[in-house]
C-alpha cells in the first residue's frame, strides 16, 4: 500500500471515529433539550439524531473496520450491515420529521 492509500486510510478511519464522537454529542445534546424543557417532540428530536448520527456512524464504522480486518467474512455480511445502517438512518430521519411535527 502507497504511502498515499495509507494516508486516506487513515484519513477515512479518523473521520469515521470523529463522526461517531460529534454524533454521540449531538444527541446527548439533544436529550438534555428533551429533559429540561420535558418536550415529548424533543424527545423524539434526540432519539432521531441519536440513530442517524451516533447509531448508524458506529454500526458503519465498526462494521467496516470488522470487514476489512476480515473479522466478519464480507460475501456473508456486508449486504446485511449495510441494510441495518440504512434502515438506522431512515428511522432516525423519520423521527426527526415526526418530532417537527407533533404538537
Amino acid at each position: 500500500m502507497s504511502a498515499v492509500d495509507q494516508l486516506a486510510y487513515w484519513t477515512i478511519i479518523a473521520l469515521s471515529a470523529g463522526s461517531v464522537i460529534v454524533g454521540s454529542y449531538v444527541g446527548y445534546q439533544a436529550y438534555r433539550g428533551f429533559r429540561r424543557h420535558d418536550s415529548r417532540p424533543m424527545q423524539y428530536l434526540s432519539i432521531g439524531l441519536f440513530l442517524l448520527t451516533a447509531v448508524a456512524f458506529g454500526l458503519s464504522f465498526v462494521g467496516s473496520v470488522l470487514l476489512r480486518m476480515q473479522v466478519l467474512p464480507p460475501r456473508t455480511f456486508q449486504q446485511p450491515l449495510t441494510l441495518l445502517t440504512r434502515l438506522l438512518q431512515f428511522v432516525g430521519v423519520f423521527f426527526i420529521a415526526y418530532s417537527l411535527h407533533k404538537r
